[in-house]
C-alpha cells in the first residue's frame, strides 16, 4: 500500500512551536500524509527538547519526533523517555542510554519504521559511535517487520549526509538529513529507490540566524563573547519534505516545501508561550 510521509524541518524555539500550532493542520490537509515526522532538537529555547513540548507537539499532530546532538540537554526529557515513546534519540548513543533510537509505528494496517542516527562531523560536544556501522543491523531488524523505513540523519555537513544517503540507497525508503537548519536543493530518488535530502531546513524564523535574532548572533561573532540567543519572529515558515513510497518500500517521489506562516501571536494572549 502506498505511503506518504510528511517530514518537518527542525522546530526552533517558540516561533517554531507557534508555526506548528497554527499551520500544521493546513499542511496535513494539503498533503494527506500517512505519517508526520519532525525533528525537535531545537524546540525548547532553541537548544534541546523538553518533555512538556514533546507531549504538546504530539497533541498538535506530530506522530514521531526525532532528536540530535542536543536531545539530552533538558533534564526532564532525559528522565521522561519512558512516557514519550514518540520521541527518538540517536541509535548510536551508548547502550543503556535513556530512550530508543528506532521504532515502528502502525498507522491503520501499515507499519512504518523510523531510525534516528547522529553523524560524526561538526559536533564539538558529542562524539558517538560510527553511524555507518549501526545502520545495516538496524535496517535488517526493521525489514523483518516492514518495507517502509525512514532515517533522520542528524549531521552538520552535507558531505556526511550525502555519503550516508548513497550508502543507504536500497536499504531504506528515505534518508532525510537534519542538523544544519537550512533547506537544501538536492532532493532526489536514488537509483536503489531511496529518497534523499541533505537537510530538511527549519520551522520558525527564516529571516534569522538558525532561527535566532541576528543582533545577538552577530555580536558573538564580532566580540567572541558568548551571548544568549534570542527568539526571532521574522519570516515564519514551516520547511520540510513530502516523500511518497510504493508498496515495495521504495520511494517514488520526494518534494521539498516552504510553507509561509502569516499569523503572528497576540502578545496579550501570550499565545506564543502555550505549553512552555
Amino acid at each position: 500500500m502506498p505511503v506518504r510521509i510528511l517530514f518537518i524541518g527542525e522546530i526552533v524555539s517558540r516561533p517554531g512551536i507557534f508555526c506548528i500550532k497554527t499551520n500544521l493542520r493546513q499542511l496535513k490537509e494539503k498533503y494527506q500524509p500517512t505519517l508526520t515526522v519532525a525533528n525537535g532538537d531545537g524546540t525548547t529555547g532553541g537548544y534541546g527538547l523538553g518533555k512538556t513540548h514533546a507531549i504538546y507537539l504530539r497533541k498538535l499532530g506530530i506522530d514521531i519526533l526525532t532528536g540530535g546532538d542536543q536531545i539530552y540537554y533538558k533534564k526532564d526529557m532525559v528522565a521522561g523517555f519512558d512516557q514519550t515513546y514518540h520521541v527518538l534519540r540517536a541509535a548510536n548513543y551508548p547502550p543503556g542510554n535513556p530512550g530508543r533510537g528506532w521504532r515502528t509505528i502502525t498507522v491503520g494496517n501499515i507499519k512504518i519504521g523510523i531510525i534516528s542516527l547522529l553523524g560524526q562531523a561538526g559536533f564539538s560536544r558529542v562524539h558517538l559511535s560510527n553511524p555507518f556501522t549501526f545502520l545495516p543491523e538496524i535496517t535488517k531488524r526493521l525489514q523483518a517487520e516492514t518495507p517502509y523505513i525512514l532515517l533522520d540523519f542528524h549531521s552538520v555537513t552535507t558531505a556526511e549526509k550525502a555519503t550516508m544517503a548513497l550508502y543507504a540507497d536500497g536499504q531504506l525508503s528515505a534518508m532525510i538529513g537534519t542538523g544544519s537548519r537550512a533547506l537544501t536543493a538536492d532532493a532526489e530518488v536514488l537509483p536503489g529507490g531511496t529518497a534523499m535530502l541533505s537537510d530538511a531546513g527549519r520551522t520558525g524564523s527564516i529571516d534569522s540566524v538558525n532561527g535566532f535574532d541576528p543582533k545577538n548572533e552577530i555580536q558573538q561573532f564580532m566580540s567572541a563573547i558568548p551571548e544568549k540567543s534570542a527568539d526571532c519572529w521574522n519570516g515564519l515558515e514551516i520547511q520540510g519534505a513530502v516523500i511518497d513510497i510504493g508498496d515495495d518500500g521504495k520511494a517514488t517521489a520526494i518534494e521539498t516545501f516552504r510553507h509561509a506562516v502569516s499569523e503572528r501571536p497576540d502578545p496579550a494572549s501570550r499565545q506564543d508561550r502555550d505549553e512552555e
